[in-house]
């Protein structure tokens, strides 16, 4: 097995790692004191525009999307070292490439499922960076762990124009709270009464500035609001209307498209967290050479040796599950490398989390302040043992796979 990058990969590092050091961590602070002085906060700061221009010129931009006629054309493999290191930097990093979710997945729905009238619309301003998007799927209502619990509707019009009629209520829909965020994808329920419940549901593509459409408020995670992503939000869809042409796909084809989905933004997390755990051991080394107790360095202390030699383990593991990951989902597709997905989906942020909290632990009271990112580092990956399906769900579909053997 050959462990080692290809030229291209490595060009892009060496050219991505400069562009963090020279742009984006420098960037962290300006655009805190610039998101401060806007007249909302969910305006996007002046310096972010300004790295996504300079990655642009770069070449470093859409790396996410295989597909090369609309992205990099970069495998997994190859686009998994690439998403690590902008993880270090989780606010700035992925948004200034354009590879930042939601719209990772969204425009890869588009490219994969949508018509050209669609992709000429939405696709191509997302893909240039011009709006953001939302997906919009879970739901407070019901456990949105089993998608097929949705209870929004997309009910056709009893006018006979055939337009669709959307009504349901939506919550932590990332991104939607950003004044740049144009279109949401919907996910409800076309058939509710349909006897297979994996094609009860469609897809449909809603204008944010819709009738009936209402952005009601913002959801905290952990205390945070999350201004660099666009915030999460709770959306009310009440009797929004469409025309029918903004079906994604097929109807009763919302759940497939959902898992082609989100096979893709699983991976693109763990790549990125280990990159936030990377992070987190850099600060945590720096911390322990520069500070003192009781007499001597903290790099000195028995138990900081543990915790940084547990962490570098930990992530050389991590990493190499992930790449595993990837280059299955290169050569034998993502049906294929299901159960390993499942794994780093399980296995990669519980990981993170405790490397973070150690990091944490060891900076004292400024782990937990503003003056550090651990903190919205934790909240990050500890919110990440939930999305795109919790660890428990993954852990039982992969028992379920791995008992198969023995029944």
């Amino acid at each position: 097995m050959d462990f080692a990058f290809d030229a291209r990969t490595e060009e892009l590092r060496a050219k991505l790692l400069a562009f963090m050091d020279e742009y984006v961590y420098p960037a962290e602070a300006v655009a805190e004191e610039q998101r401060a002085a806007l007249a909302s906060p969910w305006d996007t700061p002046a310096v972010v525009e300004e790295l996504k221009a300079e990655a642009r010129r770069q070449g470093l931009w859409n790396l996410f999307l295989p597909d090369a006629e609309y992205g990099a054309g970069l495998t997994n493999l190859q686009y998994a070292p690439l998403a690590e290191i902008t993880g270090r930097s989780p606010h700035l990093g992925p948004t200034a490439l354009n590879c930042a979710a939601p719209d990772t997945g969204n425009m890869e729905v588009l490219a994969q499922f949508g018509d050209d009238a669609q992709k000429k619309q939405w696709l191509e301003p997302l893909l240039a960076g011009e709006i953001r998007s939302a997906f919009a799927m879970t739901e407070p209502e019901v456990a949105s762990s089993d998608a097929t619990n949705i209870t929004t509707y997309i009910e056709r019009a009893s006018d006979g124009t055939g337009d669709y009629v959307i009504t349901g209520r939506k919550w932590y829909i990332s991104g939607a709270m950003n004044p740049d965020c144009k279109i949401f994808i919907v996910m409800g329920k076309t058939d509710p009464d349909g006897t297979d419940i994996r094609r009860q549901q469609s897809m449909v593509l809603v204008p944010r500035d819709t009738p009936g459409v209402t952005v009601k408020r913002a959801m905290k995670v952990f205390g945070y609001e999350d201004h660099s992503h666009g915030g999460h939000a709770e959306v009310v869809f009440d009797h929004a209307r469409v025309p029918v042409t903004n079906l994604v796909g097929e109807e009763g084809g919302g759940f497939a498209i959902a898992q082609a989905r989100l096979g893709p933004g699983r991976i693109h997390h763990c790549m990125r967290l280990i990159g936030m755990a990377e992070r987190a051991i850099e600060l945590m080394c720096r911390r322990a050479v520069s500070r003192q107790a009781f007499g001597k360095a903290l790099a000195q202390q028995g138990v900081v040796h543990n915790w940084i030699a547990d962490a570098r383990v930990t992530v050389e593991q991590l990493r190499l599950l992930v790449l595993k990951t990837a280059w299955l989902m290169d050569t034998v597709g993502n049906r294929g490398a299901h159960a390993e997905i499942q794994a780093i989906k399980i296995a990669t942020p519980r990981a993170v989390v405790d490397i973070i909290d150690r990091a944490i632990q060891l900076h004292g009271a400024g782990g937990v302040s503003q003056d550090f990112p651990l903190a919205d580092l934790y909240a990050g990956a500890r919110t990440l043992m939930i999305a795109d399906g919790p660890d428990e769900v993954h852990q039982r579909s992969l028992a379920r796979r791995e008992l198969k053997k023995y029944l």
